[in-house]
């Protein structure tokens, strides 16, 4: 049986609503041979914001690439500067993944009016499969 996935790129917040969605991806292509990106976008305001927010980004990307070679996926890491519905398309258009994968806060509609929805501008944006997986309220 084949797979009509190739490559996903899967959205990390470093924060422990990634365990949803890691522990998602990995179920679905630990013996498949799917290539997997993971991504996190560093948004900042000032120079020193940017530097805490890179350290944290590359601990957290590294912490999560090890879960997956552990897992003996083929995975690498990306990190993204800027503003995140912006530069998450920009990564989507510029790479060649057939999936999204994410996890969501589960904020309702007055919270993501207040904090705005990554997932909800990619519904929008892009053209391949978005898998987007809740995280449990108490990882938010």
């Amino acid at each position: 049986m084949s797979c009509c996935f190739s490559h996903v790129l899967v959205l990390l917040d470093c924060s422990p609503v990634d365990d949803a969605i890691v522990n998602r991806v990995v179920k679905l292509v630990s013996c498949s041979g799917i290539r997997v990106t993971l991504a996190h976008v560093v948004h900042s305001h000032t120079l020193d914001q940017d530097r805490d927010l890179r350290e944290k980004c590359a601990t957290c990307l590294a912490e999560r690439l090890a879960q997956f070679k552990g897992a003996g996926i083929d995975a690498a890491s990306l990190m993204l500067s800027g503003e995140p519905e912006v530069e998450i398309v920009r990564a989507i258009e510029a790479g060649d993944y057939d999936l999204v994968a994410l996890a969501t806060h589960g904020h309702k509609a007055f919270m993501d009016v207040l904090y705005g929805s990554v997932s909800d501008h990619l519904k929008h944006s892009v053209d391949i499969p978005i898998l987007m997986v809740r995280g449990s309220r108490s990882e938010s």
